[in-house]
C-alpha cells in the first residue's frame, strides 16, 4: 500500500500551531487557565473504556486542542487507522500488515485470519487450564526477550491477585547468566515447565539461555523434554529439532511489541486461567473499538497522541515520566519504554526522508511513592520540565486499613504541587509550579481494565506516530548491535582485533579472559 499520509509539517495546520505557540502558548500557566474555567477539568477529561483520564493539568487549552485535531485530519490519521484496522500492510518498511487488534477481536467466520486467531488461542488456553491443574508443575520459567518477555512479565505481576497460587512464574530474558542462574537455583526438574518464546526460534539471548536451561534439565536427571519445555514460535521444526513437541504460533502480522495478545502471553494465561486471559482481550477490545469509532475530540488515545505531539515538538519535552500509584503496575514503565521508544524512536519518515523535527520523548519512571524518594525533586524543582503521568486505582486487592488512602493521598498531593508550586517562597524552597501533568484512574486493576489500559497505549503512540509521518511498527535500529556482536563475539574468543577501532580493540582485550 502507498503511504496517503502528508507528514505533519507539511500541512497548514503545523504552521498554525506554530504561530498559536509563539503568540501566547508558551507562557502558558495552568493556575491562570483554572482560575478563569470552572469547566476545565470537565472539558479536559474523559471516560474512556475501563480507563477515566483527567487532562486538565496540561498545558493546553480548547483552541490549541482544536489546532491539534485539524492537525490530525490533515495528517490523515483517521484513513491511516482505517486502514490498519483493514488490514492494509501499513508497516511499508517490510510489506507487512497491522493486525495486532485482530488478537483480541471477537471471532469472525468470514476472516480466515480469525479463524486461525481463534485457533490458536483456543488450544493454547486449553494448554494452560491443563498446566493449572497439573499439580506435579510447581514452576513456570518464561525465557525470552523484548517483547516475548515485557510484556508477559509486566501483565503477569499486574495481575498478581489472579494469580493460581502454588505455581511460581519466572522470566528469563538477559544473557547475562547470572540471571539464569538465580533461577534455576529456585527450581526441580521435575516440577519446571519452560516455556521458549522466540517467533524465529533464533534469537540469540532467548536461544543462549534456553539451551542451558536443557543442559542444567538434562544435568539434573530430567529426562521428558518434551513435557517439561513447550515453544511460542512459528518455526515449528527448528523446536522439533530442539525436542519440544508443544508449539503455539503467531503471525508476521504481529510485532514483537505488540504480541502480549498472542501465544506470548501464554505464562499470563497459566497465571490467570483462560476465562480471565479472555476478559483481558475484552478489554483491550473495547478500547480498539472506541479508538476506531469515536470522533477525535473525544477519542481518548487521539488527545494523548496529539498531546505528545505538542510537548515534543512545540514545547520541546524530550521525556515523560511515569508514575503508577500501584506496586502490581511496577513493570509498566519499563513496559511502555519499548512500546513507545521503539515504535517511534526513529529519524526518518515512512519513505526514509531525514526528519526535521523530534519523535518519541525518552519513558521513564518508577511505582510511587518510591518514585517520591527518588526522582520527584528534579520534578518539581529541577531546570527541565517533565510531563509526569499518573496511574491510580480506586479499589485496592488487599484488605489492610490504612494504605490505599495515603497511597491515593500522595498521588493526587503530588500532581497538586506540580501544577501550583509555591513560586513565592524564595531560594531553596522555591516550586516553580505550572508542571504538567495527566491523571488516569482505573476503578479495580483487572483483567479488562489492564487490558484496556495497554490498548490504549498502543493506539496513542498510533496516533503521534501517524502525525509524525513514520513507520512506527518496524525496528531496524534494533538490527546493527545484534550483527556487530556476532562478530566481537568471534573476536572475543580470538583475540582477533583487526579493521577495529581503538578503543573497541582496547576494551576487547581488557575484557578477554
Amino acid at each position: 500500500m502507498a503511504d496517503a499520509r502528508k507528514r505533519c509539517d507539511r500541512t497548514a495546520a503545523w504552521g498554525q500551531l506554530q504561530e498559536r505557540f509563539r503568540s501566547g502558548s508558551a507562557s502558558f500557566d495552568l493556575r491562570d487557565a483554572f482560575a478563569q474555567d470552572d469547566g476545565r477539568f470537565a472539558r479536559f477529561s474523559q471516560q474512556a473504556p475501563h480507563v477515566f483520564a483527567d487532562l486538565s493539568k496540561n498545558l493546553i487549552d480548547a483552541g490549541t486542542e482544536q489546532a491539534l485535531m485539524a492537525l490530525a485530519r490533515e495528517c490523515g490519521v483517521e484513513a491511516h487507522r482505517d486502514a490498519m484496522f483493514a488490514g492494509e500492510r501499513i508497516n511499508n518498511t517490510e510489506n507487512r500488515a497491522v493486525k495486532h487488534w485482530l488478537l483480541r477481536a471477537p471471532r469472525d467466520a468470514q476472516d480466515p485470519d480469525s479463524m486461525a486467531v481463534h485457533e490458536t488461542l483456543e488450544a493454547m488456553l486449553a494448554y494452560a487450564e491443563h498446566v493449572r491443574a497439573d499439580a506435579t508443575i510447581t514452576d513456570v520459567v518464561n525465557i525470552g526477550i523484548g517483547g516475548s518477555d515485557l510484556g508477559p512479565q509486566m501483565a503477569v505481576a499486574a495481575l498478581d491477585a489472579f494469580r493460581i497460587r502454588g505455581k511460581r512464574l519466572h522470566f528469563v530474558s538477559n544473557i547475562d547468566a547470572h540471571e539464569l542462574d538465580a533461577v534455576l537455583q529456585q527450581l526441580r526438574p521435575e516440577g519446571t515447565l519452560f516455556l521458549v518464546a522466540s517467533k524465529t526460534f533464533t534469537t540469540l539471548e532467548t536461544m543462549t539461555n534456553a539451551r542451558s536451561a536443557r543442559v542444567w534439565f538434562q544435568q539434573q536427571g530430567g529426562n521428558e523434554i518434551a513435557r517439561h519445555f513447550a515453544a511460542l514460535t512459528t518455526n515449528v521444526e527448528a523446536a522439533r529439532q530442539f525436542g519440544i513437541t508443544t508449539t503455539f504460533g503467531f503471525w508476521d502480522w504481529v510485532g514483537g511489541r505488540y504480541s502480549l495478545w498472542s501465544a506470548i502471553g501464554l505464562p499470563l494465561a497459566i497465571a490467570i486461567g483462560a476465562q480471565r486471559f479472555s476478559a483481558f482481550l475484552a478489554g483491550a477490545h473495547a478500547m480498539d473499538q472506541h479508538f476506531r469509532r469515536e470522533p477525535l475530540e473525544r477519542n481518548l488515545p487521539v488527545r494523548l497522541g496529539l498531546l505528545d505531539v505538542w510537548y515534543r515538538d512545540f514545547h520541546g519535552f524530550a521525556s515523560r515520566s511515569i508514575a503508577p500509584y500501584h506496586s502490581a503496575l511496577r513493570r509498566f514503565p519499563a513496559y511502555l519504554q519499548q512500546l513507545e521508544m521503539e515504535s517511534n524512536g526513529k529519524s526518518v519518515d515512512a519513505q526514509g526522508q531525514p526528519l526535521p523535527f523530534a519523535t518519541s520523548p525518552v519513558l521513564w519512571g518508577e511505582a510511587g511513592t518510591n518514585g517520591q524518594h527518588a526522582y520527584f525533586q528534579m520534578l518539581h524543582q529541577g531546570t527541565d520540565r517533565v510531563p509526569v503521568e499518573f496511574i491510580a486505582v480506586r479499589e485496592p486487592a488487599h484488605g489492610i486499613p490504612g494504605h490505599h488512602e495515603l497511597l491515593l493521598a500522595n498521588a493526587l498531593a503530588q500532581a497538586q504541587a506540580l501544577m501550583q508550586g509555591k513560586p513565592d517562597a524564595g531560594g531553596h524552597r522555591n516550586f516553580s509550579g505550572n508542571r504538567p501533568s495527566t491523571f488516569f484512574v482505573l476503578d479495580t486493576l483487572g483483567p479488562e481494565s489492564l487490558g484496556a489500559l495497554i490498548a490504549l497505549h498502543e493506539h496513542r503512540v498510533f496516533t503521534s506516530g501517524s502525525v509524525w509521518g513514520i513507520d512506527s511498527f518496524d525496528q531496524w535500529g534494533v538490527e546493527l548491535g545484534k550483527v556487530l556482536a556476532s562478530d566481537i563475539a568471534q573476536r572475543l574468543a580470538s583475540g582477533d582485533t583487526v579493521g577495529l577501532d581503538g578503543s573497541t580493540a582496547g576494551l576487547l582485550q581488557r575484557l578477554r579472559p
